[in-house]
């Protein structure tokens, strides 16, 4: 039976068989291994006497750099960073995406741009209007309390709180908790 794949070339030229050449495995070099885990010449099962790598001059050798001229590095893969997600006390959650101004009906001052505005439900008015300010710096999370009423404090996971100065920045870490008025966020 012939099967015929229509709109692909067929080569008239017969396909031959090419001989495989044989290597013996002891005439392939083995260079650019490590030498600790791979028998050599000398270990017993290959018939000499037996050659031991001590765990110290392994790791010279890393310190050296030498194992870095043997293998060639591979490119890091670019892994994007985990965006942070902010957990209110109200069950409401949002991403940080670039810069914000977080309160009640938080609003900019003219001149200002920000990515987004962020408002939390507050009945008791204990959060500001435009409470504080947050956004993205060498991929980690910062807040300004914008002079807000009640103040802003940052509850790291180990340690005590710390009372936010107005109009200055500072670092949430992951794990961290922030108080506004009544209200708080974790910072995940």
């Amino acid at each position: 039976m012939e099967v015929r794949i229509t709109g692909v070339p067929v080569s008239e030229t017969p396909v031959t068989d090419v001989p495989a050449t044989e290597v013996p495995l002891t005439e392939v070099p083995l260079t650019g291994l490590p030498s600790v885990g791979v028998p050599s010449p000398d270990h017993p099962l290959q018939g000499g006497s037996p050659r031991s790598v001590s765990a110290a001059s392994a790791r010279a050798e890393a310190r050296t750099g030498a194992t870095e001229e043997r293998f060639p590095t591979m490119p890091r893969p670019i892994i994007p960073p985990v965006p942070y997600v902010l957990s209110f006390s109200t069950g409401e959650r949002v991403v940080v995406v670039g810069t914000g101004l977080l309160g009640r009906r938080p609003f900019t001052q003219p001149g200002e741009r920000f990515d987004q505005l962020v408002s939390i439900a507050d009945y008791e008015r204990s959060v500001s209007k435009t409470h504080l300010e947050f956004g993205l710096e060498d991929d980690q999370l910062w807040i300004c309390d914008r002079y807000s009423a009640n103040g802003t404090v940052i509850i790291p996971r180990a340690g005590g709180p710390h009372r936010c100065e107005p109009g200055r920045r500072y670092r949430v870490p992951r794990g961290g908790r922030v108080e506004i008025g009544d209200h708080w966020f974790d910072v995940r």
